[in-house]
């Protein structure tokens, strides 16, 4: 699949400016030799980001880090330093969406800024809720600058990869008009674009269109790939699409969804209007420009 559309402004938790130098983290003598006074550590409050007081991610030195805290390699800057962000024995991770404290922060952040924390907390997160080995059950460490870890029994020694989870957001269209859907832990009045994971053995394209059968009733043809943004709550990869249904009759599953309905272009646009203008007195809330499902509505109105 291909994309035509160019996002201005880029996607939220793209564009970092980290070379993430694959070719260092292999060699355990060079990744050793950029452990020095030049590296830098990325502060954290657990997942959280520390913003420094010009509003950019706040960065120490190595000597910051604890004892037992596990060193992640995350690349090298423009000046050729090696980033680092620790992980504590201590943190549990957390696999849920951000809360309002998190997006308050986060929108300080510049855009380069926003990306390297993202792929940062996605990381740091993964190893620490991936202690143990998923085929034996032992304790496992720290390889190739933390973009692997080992199992520990000498019997296993299996490898395990940071995880990116497949998901697809998809706007459906029905003569000229939208289908959007909000769920539960959503504000009152936000509608969004429809969205869920990929299973095993789906393609894109079949998984936009079981998701959306499955929570509103609808039946989805000629599905097209728009967009993609890297979504670190925890470790998503939101696959933008658009498709189009023939029969625009809803059955909602309501244990998935509140509500799902079809708005007019005309809604769509005083929607998105309405949110960068700060008003809130149209049909719905569009989803935030952080999120890929702007996006979405974004290049639906520019067709």
């Amino acid at each position: 699949m291909t994309t035509l559309y160019r996002p201005t402004p880029p996607i939220s938790f793209t564009g970092s400016g980290l070379d993430r130098a694959d070719h260092i983290r292999a060699d355990a003598e060079k990744l050793a030799g950029l452990t020095n006074w030049r590296a830098r550590l990325l502060r954290l409050d657990g997942l959280d980001p520390v913003i420094g007081v010009d509003g950019a991610l706040s960065w120490g030195t190595l000597a910051d880090a604890d004892a037992a805290d596990e060193l992640v390699f995350l690349g090298l800057d423009t000046s050729e330093r090696a980033c680092f962000a620790a992980v504590s024995p201590t943190l549990t991770g957390n696999p849920g969406p951000a809360n309002p404290r998190l997006w308050a922060a986060m929108s300080a952040l510049p855009a380069a800024d926003l990306a390297t924390y993202g792929g940062a907390r996605a990381l740091v997160d993964w190893h620490a809720r991936h202690r143990f080995c998923a085929r034996c059950g032992t304790s496992t460490k720290l390889a190739k600058g933390g973009w692997q870890r080992t199992c520990t029994n000498t019997a296993c020694k299996s490898d395990h990869f940071p995880r990116v989870d497949p998901v697809t957001i998809m706007s459906v269209e029905w003569e000229g008009q939208l289908l959007l859907g909000r769920q539960p832990r959503f504000p009152p009045r936000r509608y969004s674009a429809l969205a869920g994971f990929i299973e095993p053995g789906e393609s894109i394209e079949e998984a936009v269109a079981r998701e959306v059968f499955e929570e509103a009733g609808v039946r989805v043809r000629d599905v097209r790939y728009v967009a993609c943004q890297p979504w670190p709550f925890p470790s998503s990869l939101m696959i933008g699409c658009h498709a189009y249904a023939d029969d625009p009759a809803i059955t909602i599953d309501k244990t998935e969804l509140d509500d799902a309905r079809w708005f007019t272009r005309a809604e769509v646009e005083y929607a998105m209007y309405a949110l960068n203008t700060g008003t809130e007195d149209g049909a719905f809330i569009a989803p935030p420009p952080f999120a890929v499902a702007h996006h979405l509505l974004k290049w639906w109105l520019e067709q």
